[in-house]
């Protein structure tokens, strides 16, 4: 249906710097978009009358902390607000043909054209998304009938899109979602949501989920689509850098509205708001010195009782009474940047840019505290585990997954030990034998000297189990799943307290909890206290997930992807406050990564170490400045290369340095040094040997080219490699 307005009558006479942005051929143009939903304590804003346009084939960046109203923005332009929410305004789709429908007003009918058709939409879980009990060709085919499109030849579109995705179309078809690793998942939702060749794809933190060099190798393979498919993409993450090379545009949310909109590299350059500033100071990065990073103080507005005025103004240094009465609208701050303060010049001259601040590599290395007495010693671990196949293999011997193969490792006291590497290294795996809680293979654990699982089979009377369990704690990635649902944060807390201190009374117990509530900066304790797990955000869940572990006196401490789940504006305040309360309890941390910012960050502070894991193997460790700063194996550089820079000048859409996207399957090897399948140097030697790691080292490398004298030198390169490759031109 075309409707009668034109787009000059749509705009209602506004003025262009009232908007976050206007385009030539918006294909989107988004007038007082709201979605709220009733409560009992008033209306919930989620959604606070935003207006902007989007260019047809442009890539925009919504970036912004979690509860912004990122997420309900993307589902606002396909009118999928969930129930009781609602949506208002005006969000007008331009088909190339000319026709124009407001999304906000249309009927069930007209939504069903339009989704997936014109509009797709790729959300945050693959896993989530598919159904498990179809294969990935059962989802591509259900969609082609239910939009009556014929099947074969859309089946050969499938796989076109699965190939330019990096993708082996027979593999992926005749899967199950659950045989799919997380990277090839997500990837073959991104081919689903194009099966249809729409126009628009909103992208609503596609991968979030996802290990940096997969994040990054996507993000390269988005970019192709974009052109190859002539798309617009709106592109919903929390991750500012993440995005700064893929988008065109950022516009950055903060309180359910827009506050900054601009071309991508002008925004990330000289940004004109107070937030966006401060996002970009506050994000782990390898580009800034460790003392340049900060957090934002504060906290985001609540929904219902929104601040007065600008919605920054409780968190932002620059705040007047201006500020405090009076909503800012959009003013200019560059061509075609647009930026909703009063106060931009002034931000621009006085709050600088950390990463403008000095380079990484001229900062001192610091010297860490370390004992040298280990409180945990690996020897030789191995872990593997048998995958039988299932009911379809009842009659053949099970496979072998070597989870850990082989791991020698001390973490001493007051240290901090940070492993890095993607999802299915065995990092997690070898976190929980640290702790006692999966039993080896192969090799010892041992706690203070001590070998655990002697103590727990009753061979040493050395020390207790009990005591053993109690010193060696672990934080959860996602803190929910650990806390009692049911349990008050008081009553969550004292159970450790009546463990390690049972002579304290009711009264000293609660005063202790209290304490240590408001040192983390849960004020006022008395409130949160009495809260539920459910009445805290995920920052406030770790806090009290870490206060608990440390209440046991520990001596070790697993923190396992503690920060990943949190916005990057929360990362640095999590890992200064793990820092603050180390030094108090004198405890260590195994520090579990996919992100190589976050483990610099945590481990460098206290002159710790990163040790970067492959297929179960430890390939290079040494202390977290020299990894940064000097990396020495193949796979190290790749994983640096990954991290998202937020340099501008940096080249975000460069292919991968690596031969293949996907980790080898661990239940088959490849032989010799297992990387050697990736790498873009490996030699024929590569394939048949297998490099050692010097234990004794500073800085241990498990590669041939460590060694100068190596045959490696001499042996013919494989076919695939890139021997000038420019991320080891420093060879």
């Amino acid at each position: 249906m075309k409707e009668n307005n034109s787009q000059l009558d749509r705009i209602d006479d506004r003025q262009t710097t009232d908007l976050a942005g206007t385009a030539t051929d918006p294909v989107f143009e988004i007038r007082d978009a709201r979605v709220f939903f009733d409560m009992d304590r008033g209306e919930s804003r989620v959604l606070n009358d935003v207006s902007i346009d989007i260019e047809r084939n442009e890539i925009l960046g919504v970036v912004g902390e979690s509860g912004s109203g990122k997420s309900m923005f993307a589902s606002a332009l396909l009118n999928a607000i969930v129930d009781p929410g609602r949506l208002s305004g005006e969000i007008h789709y331009n088909l190339p043909s000319g026709e124009s429908i407001n999304m906000a007003e249309a009927t069930p009918e007209q939504l069903k054209r339009y989704r997936w058709k014109e509009i797709s939409m790729v959300f945050q879980g693959a896993m989530s998304s598919f159904n498990p009990v179809q294969t990935i060709r059962a989802h591509f085919e259900e969609t082609l009938r239910a939009h009556q499109y014929e099947v074969q030849s859309g089946m050969e579109h499938a796989r076109q899109l699965l190939s330019d995705l990096h993708l082996d179309p027979d593999r992926v078809l005749d899967s199950y979602p659950h045989e799919l690793s997380g990277g090839m998942s997500q990837r073959a939702l991104i081919a689903l949501s194009l099966i249809l060749e729409p126009n628009v794809l909103v992208m609503d933190e596609p991968t979030a989920a996802l290990d940096l060099l997969m994040q990054r190798s996507i993000l390269s393979l988005i970019s192709d689509l974009q052109e190859t498919y002539d798309l617009t993409i709106v592109f919903i993450t929390h991750d500012l850098p993440l995005v700064a090379g893929l988008a065109d545009r950022l516009a950055v949310l903060y309180g359910f509205e827009f506050v900054e909109v601009g071309p991508a590299e002008q925004v990330i350059r000289d940004p004109a708001h107070p937030y966006t500033r401060a996002l970009l100071n506050a994000v782990p990065n390898l580009d800034t010195p460790l003392e340049e990073m900060t957090t934002i103080e504060g906290a985001s507005p609540d929904p219902v009782e929104k601040p007065s005025g600008c919605k920054y103004h409780p968190r932002c240094s620059f705040a007047t009474e201006q500020c405090r009465s009076e909503v800012p609208q959009f003013v200019a701050a560059d061509e075609n940047h647009n930026a909703a303060c009063f106060h931009i010049d002034d931000v621009r001259e006085k709050m600088e840019l950390a990463y403008d601040k000095g380079e990484v590599g001229e900062q001192a290395v610091i010297p860490g505290e370390q004992s040298t007495d280990p409180v945990v010693t690996l020897e030789d671990l191995a872990i593997h585990f048998e995958d039988d196949g299932g009911l379809l293999n009842l009659f053949n011997d099970p496979d072998i997954v070597k989870a850990v193969d082989g791991v020698n490792l001390n973490v001493y006291e007051n240290d901090v030990v940070a492993l890095v590497g993607e999802s299915g290294c065995g990092k997690t795996t070898l976190g929980k034998a640290s702790i006692g809680v999966q039993r080896p293979t192969d090799g010892s654990v041992k706690y203070r000297g001590t070998d655990i699982w002697d103590v727990r089979d009753g061979n040493s009377d050395e020390i207790s189990y009990d005591e053993i369990r109690t010193a060696l704690q672990i934080i959860h990635q996602d803190p929910g799943e650990s806390l009692n649902p049911n349990r008050s944060v008081m009553n969550t807390l004292s159970v450790p307290l009546k463990q390690t201190q049972p002579e304290l009374s009711y009264k000293d117990r609660r005063a202790r909890i209290l304490g240590m509530l408001e040192y983390v900066g849960l004020t006022p304790p008395e409130d949160y206290a009495e809260r539920y797990p459910h009445q805290l955000s995920g920052g406030e869940k770790q806090r009290v997930a870490l206060i608990r572990a440390l209440f046991m006196n520990p001596g070790l401490i697993l923190a396992d992807e503690a920060v990943s789940a949190l916005d990057v504006s929360l990362r640095v305040e999590m890992m200064d406050l793990m820092l603050e309360l180390q030094n108090r309890f004198n405890t260590s941390y195994l520090f579990i990564s996919h992100n190589l910012s976050n483990a610099r960050y945590l481990a460098s502070n206290v002159g710790g170490r990163i040790g970067v894991m492959y297929l179960g193997e430890i390939v290079e460790i040494g202390p977290a400045e020299e990894i940064i700063k000097n990396p020495q194996h193949p796979y190290t550089k790749i994983l640096q290369w990954s991290t998202t820079s937020i340099d501008p000048e940096e080249d975000h859409d460069e292919e991968p340095p690596i031969r293949t996207i996907d980790i080898p399957d661990p239940i088959d090897p490849p032989s010799g040094c297992p990387f050697h399948t990736r790498c873009p140097v490996a030699r024929e030697v590569c394939t048949e040997e297998v490099p050692e790691i010097d234990e004794n080292s500073n800085h241990g490398i498990a590669c041939f080219r460590a060694d100068e004298s190596h045959e490696y030198w001499e042996s013919e390169p494989l076919e695939g490699t890139e021997p000038d490759s420019e991320v080891f031109a420093d060879d």
